[in-house]
């Protein structure tokens, strides 16, 4: 029994999605919501889960990097994957925002030194493994929706930065300079990843299994820029701040209509997928990457409608809130069974059939 049950948690690490952390970015961004409108206990439950996913995942990944190297390099390797990654970045992010609208500004603030330091350590070195580095041509071919995920990482920078800023008055001009920049890469690499995503739909045959939940990441990167653009709006007067907070504030708007554009398209799309051409729907580690999305559109919502006064805006987060939760608990009930059943449950003994 224990011997089947640590081959089955073996596999269970060595196949660990590099995007798991999208489970931190999920719970999170739901938590900080629920926060926002007043749901202390509900959002503080959200934030234990949170932190114990963060604290599960980060020993996981640890364990994968000791006895799995190699299945962790290979991921760098694959444009499919590699960028899943950044899901740490903007996951721990997340939960240091969370955590600061407890009190603990110092754990954000080491989160973000720790967080800013390894996006750009990643920028360079994951584009590079997995798409540019590579013999093979043309990438484009496997350029999906994962990629924005690193448009997600820039703009959690880029939000954990406004929201120390408010602490330290010492500190205004780095973090300024620091929200500005993540932001500004943030929106040229959603740019980037769109043109590239855009190209590969169009040249390439789209078959239903390649529309996955990762899709859904490209209305999230446009919800958490929206986020990042509200909160540097609104922080006190610093050069960089000041140059680019009209700028700034405008492309916050336009990046809200097309996130909002972007929603019954993908669902649409899931329509599409799953009902029309049967792909069976069941839980895989990806689809926090929907719940993520949801949430952050929602609390990009709250705050964009606070800085650039839109009540409408405002309330449409508000609304939108509560369908981020409800495919949370779907989700994460849906996880819970399928980790029971693949790693803590025994597998069914199969019966053979009589041969007449």
């Amino acid at each position: 029994m224990a011997s089947g049950f640590a081959h089955r948690f073996d596999i269970a690490v060595e196949g660990l999605t590099p995007g798991y952390f999208a489970l931190v970015m999920g719970s999170g961004i739901v938590s900080v919501g629920l926060a926002l409108e007043g749901f202390d206990t509900l959002s503080r439950v959200l934030l234990v889960l949170c932190v114990i996913a963060f604290l599960t995942l980060g020993l996981l990944t640890l364990l994968r990097f000791v006895r799995f190297r190699r299945a962790m390099a290979e991921d760098f390797l694959d444009p499919k994957r590699a960028f899943g990654y950044f899901t740490y970045v903007a996951g721990t992010n997340v939960l240091g925002v969370r955590l600061f609208m407890e009190g603990y500004q110092t754990v954000t603030l080491v989160f973000l030194v720790i967080t800013a330091s390894a996006w750009a350590v990643m920028g360079y070195v994951v584009p590079w493994t997995a798409v540019l580095g590579k013999v093979a041509r043309p990438v484009v071919a496997n350029a999906n929706g994962t990629w924005f995920i690193w448009v997600v990482a820039s703009q959690s920078v880029a939000v954990a930065a406004a929201t120390l800023e408010p602490v330290s008055e010492t500190a205004t001009q780095g973090l300024s300079v620091l929200a500005v920049v993540a932001w500004s890469v943030g929106v040229f690499l959603y740019v980037a990843a769109g043109v590239l995503v855009a190209l590969r739909m169009l040249l390439y045959e789209l078959r239903p299994e390649d529309l996955n939940p990762p899709y859904w990441v490209a209305m999230g990167a446009c919800a958490i820029t929206v986020l990042a653009g509200a909160r540097i709006v609104e922080m006190a007067a610093a050069p960089m701040v000041d140059a680019t907070r009209g700028l700034v504030a405008g492309l916050s708007v336009m990046f809200w209509a097309f996130a909002t554009w972007l929603i019954p398209v993908l669902f649409a799309v899931g329509l599409w997928r799953h009902w029309f051409h049967r792909v069976p729907l069941r839980y895989e580690a990806t689809l926090w990457s929907m719940v993520f999305p949801l949430g952050m559109y929602a609390v990009a919502g709250i705050y964009l409608g606070q800085a650039d006064k839109l009540p409408l805006v405002g309330w449409i987060g508000r609304v939108e809130l509560w369908l981020a939760f409800g495919v949370l608990l779907i989700v994460l009930v849906a996880m819970v069974r399928h980790v029971l059943i693949t790693v803590f449950l025994p597998p069914r003994p199969t019966v053979a059939t009589p041969v007449a």
